[in-house]
C-alpha cells in the first residue's frame, strides 16, 4: 500500500504531507471538545457551547478564512517576485483588524439578544463568542503568511497545537473542578492565539522589502472571498436546513439526512489538508507566468479529489442506509439512491472548491463569486420544485454544486487559453510601479 499512497502524495502540491497530521488533529479536536463538554456540563450549558461552536465554525470561518486565502495568494506571488511578506502582512492585518472591530462592535451591541436567543441568557458565552472571533482573526493572518512562504511544517504544527490545546484544556477543566460553559468557551480563544506564536519568528525574520498592496485591492479581494465562502457554506449545509424548513414535522427524515450528510462529506476533511498548499503552489506558478505547471498542479489535484470521492463514495452509497442506523441511530428514511445524490453533490462541491481556488490564485475572485451565486440560485430552484422534499433537497445540492463547478471551470478555460500567456487579474495591486500579486507582463 505504501507505493500507491506515495504516488498520491507525489501528485499533490508540495507541503500536503506536512499539513495532513495537523489537519487530522484539528478536525478530531472539534468532536472531542464537544464530547468532553457533554460529559462535563449540564444540558443547558452543553447546548450553549454547541451553539457557540457552530456559530464560530460557520460565521467565523466565513469571515476570516478568506483572509488566510487572500494573504496566502499575495505572499506567494510576492515571494516569487523577490518581495518580502511584511508590507502585505501589515496591510492585510490592519484590514482584518477593521473587520474584527466591526464584528466585536455588533456582538457588544446585540449582546443581550444574542445571549437570550442563542445561549439561554448566558452573557458569558457572548464574551466567549467575541474572544473566539479574535482567535480566528489572528490565526488566519499567521496561517496565510506561513502558507504563502511555503512554511508548511510550522503551518501544520500550528494546526496540531491548536487542536491539541482544545483537547487538553477541555480534559483538564473538569479535573480542576471547572464545570463552566464560559471556561469551555475560552478554550476557543486561548488555543488559536497560543498556536499562532508558532512560526511567527520565521515570518518576522524575513526583512525583504517591496511595495504594499493597495487598500482597495485588499478590501475587494477579501470582500469577494467572504461572499464566496459564505455561499459555499450555505450550499454544503443547505440540504438539512431545507428539509427542516419545508417539512419541519418529519423529524425522522431530518435526523437521517443530517447523518447521511456527515457520511457523504468525509472527503471534505481530507481536502482541508490540500487547500493551503494548493493556493500557495498555484499562486506562485501564476505569478511566475508558468501556466504549464499551473495546469499540471490543477489537473493532478482534480484527479486526486476525484479518486478520494470515489474511494469514499462507493461504500457510502452501498452501505449508507445501514451505517446511519448503526452509527447514529437514525431512522430508516433513506435509501442508496439518496446517498448517491449526496455523494455526487460532494464530488461536485469539492471540484468547485478546487476550481475556485485556482481562480483565486489567478486573481479571478469575481468569477468565483458569480459561479457560487449561480449555483446557489439553481439550488434554490430545484429545492423549491415539485416532488419529494428529501429528494429535492439532495438534488438541489447536487445541481447547485455542479453548476458552480461548471461555471468556475469555464472561467478557468477563459483565463488560461492554450498557446499564450494569460492576463491574470489581481484584485490586490501594489502601490508602486509593479504589482505584488500580478503576473509579470500582465
Amino acid at each position: 500500500m505504501a507505493n500507491p499512497i506515495a504516488k498520491v502524495f507525489a501528485a499533490l502540491p508540495p507541503g500536503v504531507r506536512l499539513i495532513l497530521g495537523g489537519t487530522v488533529v484539528l478536525g478530531a479536536s472539534s468532536y472531542i471538545y464537544l464530547a468532553l463538554a457533554g460529559y462535563s456540563l449540564d444540558a443547558t450549558d452543553v447546548a450553549g457551547v454547541s451553539v457557540l461552536w457552530t456559530v464560530v465554525m460557520s460565521v467565523g470561518y466565513g469571515l476570516f478564512t478568506p483572509v488566510e486565502l487572500e494573504l496566502n495568494r499575495i505572499v506567494s506571488a510576492r515571494d516569487v517576485e523577490g518581495h518580502g511578506p511584511l508590507p502585505a502582512v501589515r496591510r492585510v492585518a490592519l484590514f482584518t483588524a477593521g473587520v474584527l472591530a466591526l464584528v466585536l462592535a455588533l456582538v457588544a451591541a446585540f449582546a443581550r439578544p444574542l445571549a437570550d436567543r442563542l445561549f439561554s441568557g448566558d452573557l458569558g458565552l457572548v464574551l466567549g463568542l467575541g474572544g473566539a472571533m479574535v482567535g480566528l482573526a489572528v490565526s488566519s493572518v499567521v496561517r496565510g503568511v506561513l502558507a504563502g512562504l511555503g512554511l508548511f511544517r510550522p503551518y501544520g504544527a500550528q494546526l496540531a497545537v491548536d487542536g491539541g490545546l482544545r483537547i487538553g484544556l477541555a480534559a483538564l477543566l473538569p479535573l480542576a473542578g471547572l464545570h463552566s460553559a464560559l471556561a469551555f468557551s475560552l478554550i476557543l480563544v486561548v488555543a488559536p492565539l497560543a498556536a499562532s506564536l508558532i512560526g511567527l519568528r520565521q515570518v518576522l525574520a524575513d526583512r525583504r522589502g517591496g511595495p504594499a498592496p493597495a487598500w482597495g485591492g485588499v478590501s475587494r479581494g477579501v470582500g469577494l472571498l467572504i461572499g464566496s465562502t459564505l455561499l459555499s457554506q450555505l450550499m454544503v449545509n443547505a440540504a438539512v436546513v431545507s428539509v427542516k424548513l419545508l417539512s419541519p414535522d418529519d423529524v425522522v427524515l431530518v435526523g437521517a439526512l443530517l447523518s447521511a450528510v456527515v457520511l457523504a462529506r468525509v472527503p471534505l476533511f481530507a481536502y482541508a489538508a490540500i487547500q493551503a498548499s494548493l493556493v500557495s503552489t498555484l499562486s506562485g506558478s501564476a505569478a511566475a507566468g508558468d501556466h504549464g505547471e499551473f495546469r499540471r498542479t490543477l489537473l493532478r489535484t482534480t484527479a486526486v479529489v476525484g479518486l478520494m470521492c470515489t474511494a469514499a463514495g462507493v461504500p457510502t452509497v452501498v452501505l449508507g442506509p445501514w451505517l446511519i442506523q448503526l452509527l447514529f441511530n437514525a431512522g430508516p428514511a433513506l435509501g442508496c439512491l439518496d446517498f448517491l445524490w449526496l455523494v455526487l453533490g460532494t464530488l461536485c462541491f469539492m471540484l468547485a472548491t478546487v476550481f475556485g481556488q485556482a481562480l483565486l490564485s489567478l486573481g479571478r475572485h469575481q468569477q468565483q463569486l458569480l459561479s457560487w451565486l449561480a449555483g446557489t440560485a439553481v439550488l434554490v430552484l430545484v429545492t423549491l420544485g415539485p416532488g419529494d422534499v428529501g429528494t429535492r433537497a439532495e438534488l438541489g445540492y447536487l445541481a447547485g454544486a455542479a453548476v458552480s463547478a461548471a461555471g468556475m471551470l469555464w472561467s478557468l478555460f477563459r483565463s488560461l487559453p492554450a498557446g499564450r500567456p494569460s492576463a491574470v487579474a489581481a484584485p490586490a495591486p501594489a502601490e508602486g510601479p509593479s504589482s505584488a500579486a500580478a503576473v509579470p507582463g500582465s
